[in-house]
């Protein structure tokens, strides 16, 4: 056998907690205000505004940027598997220094490699998760490209085409939270290498951290107060 009973607790308990706060924060996000749901409702707005520009450049330079720091983490998130990889090929040097930290339990040949392929795994659906991203983000210049010009914004027709394309857009940014999120998971997963009670309180710690900032965050506060504003605009309602 593997590990111990304590270690399959502590990779139950991280599997819980990862696929639990997905399922849980896209069923929360549909009644309650938060990052996800506010930041779609601007995006709404964004696109509605394009159809009304004849010159485009200023969303292209937005969204260009955003595919940068997907871009960012995209080529990041492959260097950091290659140097995982790299490790199974030096797993008696990681467990003597896995063994040289205080309060670590024995480290174990088999479960260490458990442990690597997790991390391994992680990272491949980060690198999944950005590189989905960034061909979303691509569709969604397309789009703009393509969309005819409007400078009414009155156009039910057109403002349907904006909605549709804020949806590709958020999907875009789906994707790149989930890559996010698959690091804020590997840093719990680090703490398996040292006791699998850290990993227990690591795994349960990331919830929280990201509970916090996704939906009781000073951002999500101001991002929503900004949203009242806006619609208060009459050209808000129009756009709606």
């Amino acid at each position: 056998m593997i590990g111990s009973a304590l270690d399959y607790l502590a990779l139950v308990t991280f599997l819980t907690s990862w696929l639990g706060y997905t399922q849980f924060s896209k069923r929360k996000a549909k009644t309650t205000q938060c990052i996800a749901r506010v930041m779609h409702q601007q995006r709404i707005h964004w696109m509605s505004q394009v159809i009304a520009k004849e010159v485009r450049v200023a969303e292209a330079a937005l969204l260009a940027n955003l595919e940068r720091n997907i871009a960012f983490f995209a080529s990041t998130t492959l260097l950091i598997l290659a140097g995982v990889l790299t490790l199974f090929s030096q797993v008696e040097k990681l467990e003597m220094v896995i063994g040289s930290i205080p309060f670590s339990v024995s480290p174990d040949h088999a479960l260490v490699q458990v442990k690597l392929a997790l991390l391994a795994c992680i990272f491949v659906l980060a690198f999944f998760q950005f590189t989905w991203s960034m061909r979303q983000y691509g569709f969604v210049n397309v789009m703009i490209g393509a969309a005819p010009l409007d400078k009414s914004g009155t156009d039910k027709n057109l403002l349907a085409y904006a909605r549709q394309m804020a949806v590709v857009q958020d999907q875009a940014a789906h994707s790149y939270n989930y890559g996010l999120r698959s690091y804020y998971f590997a840093m719990a997963a680090l703490c398996w290498f040292l006791h699998p009670s850290a990993f227990i309180f690591a795994s349960l710690f990331v919830v929280y951290t990201l509970y916090q900032r996704e939906f009781n965050s000073r951002a999500v506060q101001a991002i929503t107060l900004a949203q009242a504003h806006l619609e208060k605009d009459p050209a808000y309602k129009v756009n709606e």
